[in-house]
């Protein structure tokens, strides 16, 4: 059906209409957000009624640069990736390529969880909800930092060797390993890769023509923005080559778009048009937005909000909030945050996308422009909810402080003797501890990101990593009874990102320092 250009028409016309309309009220709030958290750049847009009525960009493609967020400026949309991962996988459903209830062996027969009956009993759509059995984050170091040498047969061989946090469907614990899995089932049923499907079967048909996965460069592309961290009180940038390999993790989280596209891909779910009804069966996007596995409701949210129920999807989160539907999701990643949140009964929503390290400014603007919809005579502000995070993250230190670092100092080589060698987990792989310079030097052989120096602090050991990635403990038992010397780690801060699962690893002596 020739129905592309018009498509095309319908979905930009609102957007080009409105995206120099100027409104006070979002303004004042995305401005309060900018200077209360020191953001690098963001680009914001609302949708009231199908139509969006508001866009904003703010800041620098690069801190000090001078060069401007447009809404063209691509930003990693991170685990947003996720929902059109499965809108792909929809799409198969729909042409009669797969089934939700096939299991997973029937695509990848490789496939293995450490479990033989999970293998057996694993669905298409049990790889989606974050219930697997999988301990939180498990599996992640595969993924990240980047770049690393995994690469996708990695993770489908090494998920056997990640022992189950709980019992299968029993409860929600978030992973990205099996989206990455269903990344490799949509390719298996599809007949080619994640990353050509994505564009083939989602991208072009929606016309979001400036998003990327795969391959691709920055210089070619242009307006990208570049993530960053803060550092002393400064945006720090974390610079990127030209050339954007592919990586492992694209359907977990490796899509990067603009606002323009964001918002296109918003109108998609809340007012589709015929032509978009077309591409994706209603009985899909019913299925994707639909609530298949129950999230506990945190205090914080319960106060908030007033949400009784959360739960999720495929690919979507979603509660109720001050009695109205809410389903959304969120994406972080290296130095990028973003949100994108659906009102679907008011046909109306949000995006926004920053490039710097933005947990909690995330966390106040989408509760402030939630509010604009669901509470709009709610007088709690920018500034009420920032405070309020500040003094529980002030709270919670004070009752639970992380181990003084001031005393530290690097291992010696002499002291740590009985612990060098070559360490190896099944599904990690190899790792060395060696002396170097005078010090003893973690370096993961498919990681090289995670590299860096043992200290010492009291009688503990810790790998202090080079590049600003999150400490971990080294904690060894010596050979006994045949069983050589093992090594387990975690994290030094334990409230930190839980993609850090130093935890699962499991190491043992294999030999000697190279």
């Amino acid at each position: 059906m020739r129905w592309g250009a018009l498509a095309l028409l319908l979905l930009l016309a609102p957007l080009a209409a409105n995206a120099e309309d100027a409104n006070p009220g979002y303004d004042k709030i995305v401005d309060a957000v900018v200077a209360r958290y020191h953001l690098p750049g963001i680009a914001v847009g609302v949708i009231e009624n199908g139509q969006v009525v508001y866009t904003r960009t703010v800041g620098e493609t690069v801190a000090g640069s001078g060069q401007k967020i447009t809404p063209r400026t691509l930003f990693k949309i991170a685990s947003n990736s996720k929902a059109m991962t499965t809108a792909l996988l929809g799409r198969l459903v729909d042409q009669g390529k797969l089934h939700w209830d096939d299991p997973v062996t029937k695509y990848l027969p490789q496939f293995r969880m450490h479990d033989p009956w999970v293998t057996a009993n694993m669905r298409v759509a049990d790889l989606l909800t974050h219930s697997s059995g999988l301990p939180e984050g498990g599996g992640d170091l595969m993924l990240w930092p980047e770049p690393n040498a995994f690469t996708r047969a990695d993770i489908i061989h090494g998920l056997r060797f990640i022992k189950p946090g709980y019992s299968f469907r029993a409860q929600y614990q978030y992973d990205n390993l099996l989206y990455v899995v269903a990344g490799e089932v949509a390719a298996a049923a599809g007949g080619a890769s994640y990353e050509t499907l994505m564009h083939r079967e989602v991208f072009a048909p929606l016309h979001l023509d400036r998003c990327q996965v795969g391959a691709w460069n920055r210089d070619t592309v242009g307006d990208v923005a570049t993530p960053h961290r803060r550092d002393d009180g400064r945006n720090v940038p974390i610079p990127e080559a030209a050339a954007i390999p592919a990586i492992t993790s694209a359907a977990a989280g490796g899509i990067r778009c603009d606002l323009t596209d964001m918002l296109s891909w918003a109108r998609n779910w809340l007012v589709p048009t015929p032509a978009q009804l077309q591409w994706l069966s209603p009985q899909q996007r019913k299925t994707l937005q639909a609530p298949h596995m129950l999230i506990p409701v945190s205090a914080q949210r319960r106060a908030w909000d007033n949400s009784h129920i959360m739960a999720y999807g495929y690919g979507w989160r979603m509660a109720d909030v001050d009695g109205q539907w809410n389903v959304w999701h969120t994406g972080t990643l290296n130095g990028m945050y973003s949100m994108l949140s659906l009102l679907p009964d008011r046909n109306s929503g949000f995006v926004f996308m920053i490039n710097g390290e933005a947990d909690d400014a995330r966390t106040v603007l989408g509760e402030v422009l939630t509010k604009h919809f669901t509470a709009p005579n709610d007088t709690r502000d920018v500034n009420w909810y920032a405070d309020t995070l500040e003094r529980k993250s002030k709270q919670h230190a004070e009752k639970s402080p992380l181990p003084d670092t001031s005393t530290w100092q690097a291992a010696t080589t002499t002291e740590m003797a009985a612990w060098t060698g070559t360490y190896r987990d099944p599904w990690f792989g190899d790792i060395t501890l060696c002396p170097q310079d005078g010090k003893v030097r973690f370096a993961a052989k498919k990681s090289p990101a995670l590299t860096g120096t043992a200290m010492r602090l009291g009688k503990r050991y810790l790998v202090h990593w080079d590049n600003g990635e999150l400490d971990a403990w080294l904690d060894f038992k010596p050979a006994a009874d045949g069983t050589p010397i093992s090594l387990r780690m975690a994290k030094f801060d334990p409230d930190g990102d839980f993609s850090s699962d130093y935890e699962d690893l499991a190491f043992r002596r294999v030999g000697g320092c190279p």
